[in-house]
């Protein structure tokens, strides 16, 4: 449905927050084409940090776990690598792509994806009025379920993915869109939710294309 690909990542990591000396313990990336997932990537990581017992509660990632996963400077390359220059997505995706950049300047490389679309900030303004937008209580707002445990980065991203793909359906049997640009999600993110609506009404046919794209379901 989308025009070109997009990849929905998800991280687990030891706290929130990068500059307070946080990393990454788990990722995972799927690429999104033609309205359903086609490529995935998926690893635990060695970050070589302790993991807070509450993460652990939360995530059920133990330090056994990461201390035989990848080192991060394994698994960080192989993830840009896998992104390359597609649209990045991902649910509250500031807090993921703060992650990605930091983890990326410590190897002194650089995140190569064009666009950033966040699936919790397009849902607020394509489904007003939701009781919540936090990724669990979303989803099943939406009717969508989870395959494995949540606050795993392979079933947060499944799920987001299958968020973003609804989003998309919905967008475009509601505008008439065969066809949609990933620059259509990344212009909605930056609009006030009231102002959507109207702004659709008026210019989502600019963002739609028929170049090498598949029809929606």
């Amino acid at each position: 449905m989308f025009e070109r690909p997009i990849v929905m990542l998800d991280f687990e990591t030891t706290g929130l927050s990068p500059d307070m000396g946080d990393r990454i313990t788990e990722v995972a990336a799927l690429r999104i084409e033609d309205g359903r997932v086609t490529e995935r990537y998926v690893s635990l990581v060695n970050c070589g940090a302790r993991i807070p017992a509450f993460i652990t509660g939360l995530t059920g990632i133990t330090g056994d776990m990461v201390d035989s996963a990848p080192p991060a400077r394994q698994v960080v390359p192989e993830l840009l690598d896998f992104i390359g220059a597609d649209t990045l997505s991902a649910h509250n995706a500031s807090f993921d792509e703060k992650f990605l950049a930091a983890e990326s300047a410590r190897l002194g490389q650089q995140c190569r994806h064009v666009g950033l679309v966040c699936s919790l900030k397009l849902s607020r303004r394509v489904f007003p009025g939701m009781a919540s937008y936090k990724l669990g209580q979303l989803s099943r707002q939406l009717g969508i379920a989870f395959r494995s445990a949540a606050h795993r980065a392979e079933a947060d991203a499944e799920v987001a993915a299958e968020v973003l793909i609804h989003i998309g359906r919905h967008l475009g049997r509601s505008y008439d869109l065969k066809f949609m640009t990933p620059e259509l999600l990344v212009a909605i993110n930056k609009l006030a939710a009231a102002k959507v609506p109207g702004w659709l009404s008026k210019n989502a046919n600019q963002f739609s294309t028929e170049k090498g794209a598949t029809a929606l379901p």
